[in-house]
Order: structure tokens, then C-alpha cells, then sequence
């Protein structure tokens, strides 16, 4: 593990990590007000965010990364919990009604295949929440959060990736205004923060939470399992055409050497000779 690694469950459990929880969860909040009955699942490091649907039955899954894989104290894990690896889950098909990722698409190797997974265990209403850090955001740069560990995204490019798995993205927002190093002024200084930096510089959050759905019309083929190729269409066969004879239609002769009479030619009408 390198040094400069921060660990999820680390970072949380200091005062700028409860802040940055308390403020995201606001966000998240907002985009699932309530959530009654139902499975919900969470990959990457999303404990401290699964509390915010207590009535739904939710379920861990940490991400085997070194930025993940440590869990939080044994009075903030949840009661369902696992570490996974991102190339298969341990889940069951069309089984989740809600999905939330944080700390997960910018520390894993394998996003494509990621998303692959969480794609197949939504069920075909399910609805996606994805949390990453923002390319243009203070906390992309900063290396003293998990933010600041693997991969941010843009706005365009997390689309995009998004609709690579054959999911369309409905709503974005971005959150956490506050700068990730310094004092931080308290809750209070960092709510108004927020709230100004979401009117004034909306753009410029330190991450990028997305919702998003199945895409019920994306292309078959879109979407190929890995270690597989896709399956290529047979080459078309030409059969070579037979040239046009110069000599009167009563005369042509077979391939077989036979003669052909007038009478019993081939029915075809009268062809003026080409020339070639």
C-alpha cells in the first residue's frame, strides 16, 4: 500500500470526513427522499450513507481496493456487509431496487466491468446514484481524501461511461464546495459554502453525484462480457457470373459440351450482345 493512500474508513472518521458525509448525504437525501421496503446495495465505501434509507434492507459491498478494503469501527459497520471484488459480485440477478457508489469507479482497474456487474443486478426499474470525484473540483487534486485517490471525471466523461453500460443518466448535481485542506470554519461556515457555491459556481463542486437508470433501448451488442469477442457476421459468398455469349441464341453450347437447339434453349428472351 502506498503512503500517500487515504483510507476510506480513515478519512470518515476524522472531523473533515463527517463534514464531507454530512453535506453529501444532504445531496443524496434530496435525490431519494424516502425509500420504503426494497433492497438497497452500496459498492465501494458507502457506509456512512446507507443510514439514510433505514427502511429499506441494505447491504455493503467494499470494494478489494487499498482505499476501500479496511471497514469502518465495528459501531459504524452495517449489519450486511462483504468485501467483493469488482469483477463479480456476489449477488444475484435483477435483485436491487437502488444502488449507490462511492469510492468506487475512480480506485478500481476494472470500470467497465464494474459497471457491467451493477448493471445486472438492478433490477429493470432500478435506479443508480454515483458519487466521483470532479475533474474541475478542489478535491480531485487534493491527495487527503479518498477523493483525491484514482481517477476523477467530468460531467461528459461519466456520462459516457455510464452509457458504455447501458445506463442513461437522468439528473446531476454537484456538492462538497468546501476546500479539502485548512480549517474548516465548522458546520456552519461549511454549510453556507455550500449553498453559495451551488448558486454561484455550480460547476466547481469537488464531486459529481449522478442518478441514473437502465437504458431499455440501448443496442444488444453493446455491451460485451470480458475475455469475450464479439460475434462477427459470415463473409458473403459471391458466385462468379456467367459472361454473355456472342453467337445466336440456337447455337450457345452447355459447360458439358452438349448442344443447344432452339427449342429446347432456356426459355429467356432475346439479349443483344454486350460487348466487353
Amino acid at each position: 500500500m502506498q503512503e500517500n493512500t487515504r483510507i476510506a474508513s480513515q478519512f470518515y472518521a476524522s472531523s473533515r470526513g463527517r463534514l464531507a458525509a454530512t453535506h453529501l448525504r444532504r445531496h443524496l437525501s434530496a435525490f431519494w427522499p424516502d425509500i420504503r421496503g426494497g433492497n438497497v446495495l452500496g459498492v465501494g465505501y458507502a457506509a456512512p450513507y446507507l443510514s439514510l434509507w433505514e427502511q429499506a434492507t441494505c447491504v455493503s459491498a467494499r470494494l478489494d481496493t487499498p482505499v476501500t478494503r479496511p471497514g469502518p469501527a465495528q459501531e459504524q459497520t452495517p449489519m450486511r456487509e462483504c468485501v467483493a471484488s469488482g469483477t463479480m459480485l456476489p449477488f444475484c440477478d435483477l435483485f436491487f431496487d437502488r444502488v449507490v457508489m462511492v469510492h468506487a469507479l475512480e480506485v478500481t482497474d476494472a470500470r467497465a466491468a464494474l459497471l457491467r456487474q451493477v448493471w445486472k443486478v438492478m433490477k429493470d426499474d432500478a435506479r443508480l446514484l454515483v458519487v466521483v470525484p470532479n475533474r474541475s473540483g478542489m478535491w480531485a487534486h487534493a491527495d487527503t481524501s479518498p477523493f483525491g485517490q484514482g481517477t476523477p471525471f467530468s460531467h461528459r466523461q461519466i456520462t459516457r461511461a455510464l452509457a458504455d453500460a447501458c445506463l442513461r443518466v437522468e439528473r446531476h448535481e454537484n456538492a462538497l464546495y468546501f476546500p479539502p485542506i485548512g480549517p474548516t470554519g465548522g458546520r456552519r461556515w461549511a454549510g453556507v459554502m455550500e449553498r453559495a457555491g451551488t448558486r454561484v459556481l455550480p460547476y466547481l463542486g469537488g464531486v459529481c453525484v449522478i442518478e441514473a437508470v437502465k437504458d431499455a433501448y440501448a443496442p444488444v451488442g453493446s455491451i460485451t462480457p470480458p475475455g469475450l469477442a464479439p460475434a462477427l457476421a459470415p463473409a458473403l459468398r459471391l458466385r462468379r457470373a456467367e459472361a454473355f455469349s456472342h453467337a445466336p441464341r440456337h447455337d450457345r453450347t452447355r459447360r458439358d459440351g452438349g448442344e443447344t437447339t432452339g427449342e429446347n434453349a432456356p426459355g429467356h428472351a432475346p439479349t443483344t450482345a454486350l460487348r466487353s
